[in-house]
């Protein structure tokens, strides 16, 4: 219903051009308070929504590189039995995410690696810091993803809401002018087109980009995930190797 009475507004306006400036200026200036406020909340909303965008394309870009190189560095450090020269390497690399989770791990297994004896509640307790830094880094790259949804869910009913106000005045505009003609309604249904527009505008990119951050999240969260559960393995593998030695 919504849909039809849009395009029958759009053939009203394409009959009616000489009656209103399709200027966006023009537009502006003849456009009501409450219209201009919902276009004005619209385009700070936009405004978020991009700035949360840019900053998680920086963010992602950022731990998949330093990922990439962290990931053959450590595993060449552990297979060497380096503890410190692992954590170092975790240190230079401060943006991954892996390298967040890993190094957790490491530095509690080293400060619980007393004796030459590496004990089951040593690896618990390396097990519990590295579910710790996982839960830590998903938080972190969740940041601001949330508001996104809120933009692509709420802007279209903003948009509506501005569409109901144009229409309200197009009304008034037949009641003012005592005329039932397309001068009396064009005003009204160009600020409903303009709002339902900005609202698409700032919803349609907001949904496309949260869906692209969730599934980068999960795919984040199955690397943290492997590379904790083979740290693990490391562990188990190298207490094994000293009770062997013993």
């Amino acid at each position: 219903m919504l849909l039809q009475m849009q395009v029958w507004a759009f053939f009203l306006l394409q009959e009616a051009a000489p009656a209103i400036s399709m200027d966006p200026r023009a537009m502006w200036a003849q456009m009501g308070w409450m219209a201009r406020l919902v276009v004005i909340i619209l385009f700070i909303m936009s405004a978020w929504s991009i700035g949360v965008m840019i900053d998680r394309l920086i963010a992602f870009n950022a731990a998949y590189k330093q990922s990439r190189l962290f990931a053959p560095a450590v595993a060449g450090a552990l297979r060497e039995g380096k503890l410190d020269e692992a954590i170092k390497i975790a240190d230079r690399y401060k943006k991954s995410h892996l390298a967040k989770v890993v190094v957790a791990g490491l530095q509690e297994f080293r400060a619980h690696q007393i004796s030459t004896e590496i004990s089951g509640e040593t690896i618990e307790a390396s097990k519990r810091a590295l579910e710790r830094a996982e839960a830590i880094v998903h938080a972190e790259l969740k940041r601001g993803v949330s508001s996104l949804a809120t933009s692509g869910s709420t802007a279209p009913f903003v948009g509506l809401f501005g569409t109901v106000i144009g229409i309200i005045n197009a009304f008034r505009g037949i009641s003012t002018e005592k005329s039932t003609g397309l001068g009396a309604v064009a005003g009204g249904i160009a600020e409903a087109l303009v709002a339902t527009a900005v609202g698409l505008f700032v919803a349609i990119p907001a949904v496309w980009m949260y869906n692209y951050f969730t599934n980068k999240i999960e795919s984040f969260d199955v690397e943290m995930g492997n590379s904790s559960s083979e740290l693990i393995d490391y562990f188990i593998k190298r207490s094994q190797q000293i009770k062997a030695g013993k």
